[in-house]
C-alpha cells in the first residue's frame, strides 16, 4: 500500500505543503485516508482504486483551472493586496483573517523591513507573500549597473564595447490584479 500511495502521489505531482492548491491538499488528506482502509478491511485493491479515482480527478481539476480562469478563480482563488503604495489595506487584511502583526513577520522573513518601501504585496493563494518595493528601495540589478556602466563608459574615449541594457518593458505580474487581461502562451490555453 505504501508503493501504492509513493505512485499514485508521484501521479498527482510534487508540490511543497505551501505550494499545493485546496484540491491538491484534500487529495493529499483523502489518500492517506484510503491507504489505511486494507489494513482494517483487508481489501487493497479497493483501495487503491479509489485513491486513483481521487488522483484523476485532481489532474482532471487541475488541467480545468489551466484552460479556464473562472474555474481557477472558483477553485483556487486569486491573490489580494495587503499594501499598496506602502499603505496597509486593512479591509483585505480582515478578508484574509490575517493581522498586521503577521502580516509584518512574513515581510520580515523576505527581508523587508519598512511597510513604506513595498508598492504592492499581495497573499497569494497559497499563502505566500508576494511583494514588488518602490524604486528607491529595490537593490541594484545587473541591468542597471550594464546601464550605469554603459553611460559612464560612452563618455570614455578608449571605450570599445557597448552593453545592451534588459528589456525594460516587460510587463509587471502585478497588472492582473488590476483587472488587466494577461495573454498567457498558447499551450497553457
Amino acid at each position: 500500500m505504501i508503493l501504492a500511495g509513493i505512485l499514485l502521489l508521484r501521479v498527482s505531482g510534487r508540490k511543497s505543503i505551501a505550494q499545493m492548491t485546496l484540491s491538491q491538499t484534500i487529495l493529499m488528506l483523502s489518500i492517506g485516508t484510503i491507504i489505511v482502509q486494507p489494513i482494517v478491511e483487508k481489501s487493497m485493491l479497493k483501495a487503491i482504486g479509489a485513491a486513483a479515482v481521487f488522483v484523476a480527478t485532481v489532474l482532471v481539476v487541475d488541467y480545468l483551472q489551466l484552460k479556464f480562469n473562472a474555474i481557477e478563480k472558483f477553485i483556487t482563488g486569486k491573490a489580494k493586496v495587503v499594501i499598496e503604495n506602502g499603505e496597509i489595506n486593512q479591509q483585505n487584511l480582515k478578508k484574509l483573517r490575517l493581522s498586521v502583526d503577521q502580516l509584518e513577520m512574513r515581510m520580515r522573513n523576505l527581508g523587508i523591513s519598512k511597510i513604506g518601501d513595498v508598492k504592492y504585496a499581495t497573499i497569494e493563494p497559497n499563502g505566500l507573500l508576494g511583494y514588488e518595493l518602490n524604486d528607491d528601495a529595490k537593490p541594484l540589478t545587473t541591468g542597471e549597473f550594464k546601464q550605469l556602466m554603459n553611460s559612464f563608459l560612452a563618455k570614455s574615449p578608449n571605450q570599445t564595447e557597448i552593453i545592451s541594457p534588459r528589456n525594460q518593458d516587460a510587463a509587471s505580474i502585478f497588472e492582473e490584479l488590476d483587472g488587466k487581461q494577461k495573454n498567457n502562451p498558447s499551450y497553457l490555453q
